[in-house]
């Protein structure tokens, strides 16, 4: 599918089916809850809901694909059967990929920008789903230019999507904030946003609830709402064109004020 991109700003609803997820963790570790959490995204605004099955926060634990096909199916499913919105899977392993497309998820987001399964963007391609391209990286290395990095690791990804064959109107980008940067390289890379633009892909920008935020001002991810906010403006105000959040209703107020005043003559 095409990204469902107009003249609006778009809300991709976070739905975590794990444990330990940074911000929710366990919220909605059970399929109905997660279910009724997505559906609910939607009756607040949603554009779209992002399912995962594992969590991906620093330290995490990595699980088998079988296990997160276990989490994350049945949500994906269970919320394809009750929503019109598009539903999109979280993931970075191919054989997940392959079966949330099945199950009816029509969006790949891979936080390692096709780069970690050699398979995931010929599984996208062949079930003509849009991808999420999102930049990360084993470590962090505070000397380098994050713009430039982004940029560089952004063409390799490009270039195994093409060679798979996922067409570019398919295609959005995500700077990463939180995955593999020092704090100053977070606020670097949302500072100097509109410099992605250039590459001429969508950009999905996720910031909800993140670490940096706390740094700034100390605070639990649930309750950092306005500095999740406060980064969500500045970023749409850049160019970002879809904000990932676990506060639907509140962004979606937001957004609307957002867009109101750009369109504004």
């Amino acid at each position: 599918m095409k990204l469902p991109l107009g003249e609006r700003t778009l809300i991709m609803g976070i739905v975590n089916v794990t444990p330990d997820s940074f911000s929710d963790g366990g919220s909605h570790a059970d399929v109905s809850a997660a279910i009724a959490a997505g559906v609910q995204q939607v009756k607040d605004g949603a554009d779209i809901v992002d399912v995962g099955g594992e969590s991906t926060r620093p330290g995490h634990r990595e699980i088998s694909a079988e296990e997160e096909m276990a989490r994350a199916i049945p949500v994906v499913e269970g919320l394809v059967a009750r929503i019109s919105a598009p539903v999109s899977i979280d993931t970075y392993k191919a054989k997940v990929a392959e079966r949330a497309l099945i199950a009816g998820a029509k969006i790949v987001n891979d936080v390692w920008g096709l780069q970690r399964d050699p398979e995931i963007a010929k599984v996208a391609a062949d079930g003509e789903a849009a991808v999420v391209i999102m930049h990360n990286r084993e470590s962090i290395d505070p000397s380098l230019d994050i713009l430039d990095e982004m940029r560089a690791f952004f063409g390799r990804s490009i270039e195994c999507a093409a060679k798979a064959g996922v067409r570019a109107d398919r295609i959005a980008i995500d700077p990463g904030i939180g995955f593999g940067k020092s704090p100053e390289q977070n606020l670097s890379a949302l500072k100097r946003l509109d410099e992605l633009r250039n590459l001429g892909f969508p950009i999905l920008l996720g910031v909800s609830r993140k670490s940096f935020i706390n740094r700034l001002y100390p605070s639990e991810p649930k309750e950092r709402l306005p500095g999740t906010i406060a980064a969500n403006s500045l970023g749409i105000h850049a160019g970002a064109d879809i904000i990932r959040v676990h506060d639907v209703a509140a962004h979606v107020q937001a957004v609307r004020v957002l867009d109101a005043i750009r369109s504004s003559k």
